[in-house]
């Protein structure tokens, strides 16, 4: 599913600055779920950054979904960012859409039928708990809710990988704790999942590998 070898990332290119990740070496197998921990400015962003196809590696080898990053096309990317689901800490909700039209956006955008989306996008609504807001604009919910949307836009296409950036950073404990529920659940179905955290009290209740970074570099992956 996930493998990279040697990887470096240097934003501006290799003649930028200092590298963000160096020399970074792991892989995750089909329906693997990872933590990825570490300090603010660890490399955690970037990191992600690089899995979702948002960048290229400066040097090294990536491979997502089968593909060698660093050589195929840039033509050929679309297609493999529509099997990959992202969760921001932000949400990213677009404040002009509901519900409905934020978690249909991506499906409508991949050109599927409209009538298959209001079946997927009304499903994964009631998947994550939100069949009554499904007509609410984003400023109508709360941040749980808000977070439980951006998490059924991520997986409306169902993706092969989700990537979370710090999902629960905005949320209390008990919504916490019901994102994660439905992360397992994904993962449970087949979906690989990685999710960056420094909630270590969430870490602790819900054990699984764990990925560490410092300063750039992978200090542990166990």
């Amino acid at each position: 599913m996930v493998r990279l070898d040697e990887v470096g990332l240097r934003y501006g290119g290799t003649r930028g600055g200092p590298e963000i990740l160096r020399d970074i070496s792991f892989s995750i197998g089909p329906g693997g779920f990872r933590w990825l921990l570490g300090r603010s400015g660890a490399g955690k962003t970037s990191l992600l950054r690089l899995l979702s196809l948002a960048a290229r590696p400066t040097r090294g080898t990536l491979i997502v979904l089968g593909a060698d990053i660093g050589l195929v096309p840039r033509r050929a990317l679309p297609p493999l960012r529509r099997r990959i689901g992202m969760v921001f800490q932000d949400f990213r909700l677009l404040p002009h859409l509901t519900a409905f039209d934020n978690v249909a956006l991506p499906l409508r955008l991949a050109g599927r039928p409209e009538g298959q989306i209001t079946v997927d996008a009304t499903e994964m609504l009631r998947w994550v708990g939100l069949a009554d807001k499904t007509g609410a604009w984003p400023a109508e919910l709360s941040g749980g809710e808000q977070q439980r949307v951006a998490i059924a836009r991520a997986v409306a296409g169902r993706p092969s990988l989700l990537l979370a950036d710090e999902p629960t950073g905005n949320l209390d404990e008990g919504q916490a704790e019901r994102l994660m529920q439905l992360l397992a659940e994904l993962n449970r179905l087949g979906t690989t999942v990685v999710v960056a955290t420094h909630n270590d009290a969430l870490v602790e209740r819900h054990p699984a590998r764990a990925m560490v970074l410092e300063h750039g570099r992978l200090v542990e992956d166990g």
